[in-house]
């Protein structure tokens, strides 16, 4: 690899960060609140891709007004980098080429609840519906038990997830840093439930809060059950990562 094809792998990598943190691509690899460090790692590479064509312009100038002069090793040769440099380009191709889906059903199943009793809750409005992170609504039903949520309208989004034996369950993948921390937040969904759901589906659930919960097989982790008086199928969000738990 010589410096005009490090030059530019450093440029289309610092492209496609660009790319994907001016747009929502980026929210499928980190959470949202890393998008200006994306933004700035984009800009650094192309500042640095446009640094290494100028001094190799630069020394290339120079050797041709410095006659005789020898600008290799000592033997007349010039070294480039190893092979081994051309390997950058592969995470370049994925990051270009592959769009990858954000986790859904298949690790939710294999990995245990991650929800965790929060130092406090945000304060709910007085009334009308409660718009609730599967998050919220989980650590609300098993850590304050429901107190903030009996007799509450709630309306959750998720997607659909089944278990060994077909129950039902909206999860959340929550966040810390980026997609490969991401850990799965568990609702059980009883009553009025569609007769017919398809893993990794999105749903918008309405209904009540339940003291009912159960375990969670993987990891004996507490998963609280949500009365459901409605469900309907919604657009997979924009950021289908939740990031409440670290904010």
């Amino acid at each position: 690899m010589n410096r005009q094809a490090q030059a530019a792998v450093l440029f289309l990598l610092g492209a496609a960060l660009l790319h994907a943190g001016f747009t929502d691509l980026y929210l499928r690899y980190v959470k949202a609140g890393l998008q200006p460090l994306l933004l700035l790692s984009g800009a650094v590479l192309i500042a640095a891709a446009l640094a290494t064509v100028w001094y190799e312009w630069r020394g290339r100038t120079k050797t041709g007004h410095d006659e005789g002069v020898d600008h290799g090793d000592g033997d007349g040769h010039v070294h480039r980098e190893p092979r081994v440099s051309w390997l950058l380009v592969l995470p370049l191709l994925a990051l270009i080429l592959v769009a990858p889906p954000a986790l859904g059903s298949y690790s939710a199943m294999r990995t245990g609840t991650a929800l965790q009793q929060p130092y406090g809750y945000d304060k709910l409005p007085a009334a009308g519906p409660l718009h609730l992170t599967v998050v919220d609504y989980a650590t609300r039903a098993v850590y304050d038990h429901g107190r903030s949520l009996k007799g509450r309208r709630l309306d959750v989004t998720g997607f659909v997830a089944l278990d060994g034996a077909g129950h039902p369950y909206l999860v959340r993948m929550a966040l810390n840093c980026c997609a490969a921390d991401a850990q799965p937040v568990k609702i059980a969904l009883t009553g009025r439930i569609p007769p017919v759901l398809q893993p990794d589906k999105w749903l918008e659930v309405t209904g009540t809060y339940t003291a009912r919960r159960t375990k969670d097989p993987v990891n004996n982790g507490p998963i609280p059950y949500l009365q459901v008086t409605e469900a309907k199928p919604v657009p997979v969000p924009k950021d289908p990562y939740d990031e409440s738990w670290n904010k």
